[in-house]
């Protein structure tokens, strides 16, 4: 006898995007409607946490209507509810959040929380036929977040480590800026960088290293220093005066964003090693490499994880990049997935700022 399908409804609305989708049997993606928000936000150079609350409340409703229409269901095929509860904008949070109620009231089926960054583990699933083996490490790199995962399952993660400054897709939008690249920057950047005669080593700038076995991340010293290569550095009473920076020149502007591109993933790839060594000594032996986030869009990083699950041995898995931004389509996946698995949340749910993820002392 077979087993009928498993229809979620998903709710994202962690940041500027606001997502609904429908997913089946936790994998694979019927409709993924969203609604971004760049062009409230691009005159501030960031995102505005009251401007993108207020957007999602007046998105919400059409967007979920558009996944519905686009998912070929109706919503009484729905079997669960997911939302991305943590972490996020508070505001934007309770918007998915009260929705997701509503609708799994509505409908009279499970509500489930999903944590916002352990969804983005499992983006590289969706729309594949099979999961990667088992064990893996996670790597999950956007505007507000950088962190590694020990993951055992596809429902399940431990933080391995994380970033104790900037985020790397903040970075990114920062020495955009600098640099005099419109908002959103990292993709700009990247572009950039591309550029044919951009000479990545034409900057030496520094690759954060941190603590001899650090997993933990570190961006604002590569941001400082390009600050530094574009605007010169600072004098000290009493020192000599540094010289000017050179003239930016457009050539001038190419190399340090790929000067800046090779450093930030080669700190990336640095503390994947690190933490691939770090589990082999605890006789931890991961099968597969996860990614996700905004991040995993960029150009370079994608060619450098590809080498390194190469030279590691690990199955690799990337979202498609519709799936590398927020999207509910993810919070579907894990949350069809949970939901499988027994877990489910009551109207009590709250939405929270910060990620429920444990860290690696629960290995």
């Amino acid at each position: 006898m077979l087993t009928p399908p498993t229809l979620t409804l998903g709710f994202e609305t962690s940041c500027d995007e606001t997502a609904c989708a429908v997913v089946r049997d936790g994998r694979f993606v019927l409709s993924n409607a969203i609604a971004t928000q760049t062009e409230l936000h691009e005159g501030y150079g960031g995102v505005v946490p009251e401007i993108a609350g207020r957007a999602h409340v007046e998105r919400i409703v059409p967007v979920l209507r558009r996944a519905v229409a686009d998912s070929g269901v109706s919503l009484a095929d729905i079997n669960a509810v997911a939302v991305g509860h943590r972490p996020g904008l508070i505001g934007s949070l309770l918007v998915g959040v009260t929705a997701a109620k509503a609708a799994a009231l509505a409908l009279g089926v499970p509500l489930v929380g999903v944590d916002h960054v352990q969804a983005h583990l499992i983006a590289g699933m969706l729309d594949v036929q099979a999961d990667p083996p088992m064990p893996a490490l996670g790597l999950v790199v956007s505007g507000g977040h950088t962190a590694m995962y020990y993951v055992p399952s596809a429902v399940q993660a431990v933080r391995l480590g994380t970033t104790r400054d900037d985020a790397v897709g903040e970075a990114y939008d920062k020495a955009a800026t600098i640099l005099g690249l419109s908002y959103p920057g990292g993709p700009k950047l990247d572009a950039l960088a591309q550029q044919p005669g951009a000479d990545d080593h034409a900057v030496d700038l520094p690759v954060s290293r941190l603590e001899r076995g650090s997993l933990d991340f570190s961006f604002s010293g590569l941001k400082t220093a390009v600050l530094y290569a574009v605007r010169g550095v600072p004098s000290r009473p009493g020192a000599p005066t540094p010289p000017p920076p050179p003239p930016m020149t457009p050539q001038r502007t190419r190399d340090l964003a790929a000067s800046f591109q090779r450093a930030a993933c080669a700190a990336i790839i640095l503390k994947l090693g690190r933490a691939l060594d770090s589990l082999n000594e605890r006789d931890i032996e991961c099968k597969s490499l996860l990614a996700g986030g905004g991040v995993t869009a960029n150009s370079r990083l994608r060619i450098e994880l590809a080498a390194l699950a190469q030279e590691r041995g690990l199955a690799l898995r990337l979202p498609r990049l519709g799936y590398c931004l927020d999207n509910a389509a993810m919070i579907a996946a894990l949350g069809g997935r949970l939901h499988t698995a027994g877990h489910a949340d009551d109207l009590t749910l709250r939405a929270h700022p910060s990620s429920d993820i444990p860290t690696r002392h629960a290995l």
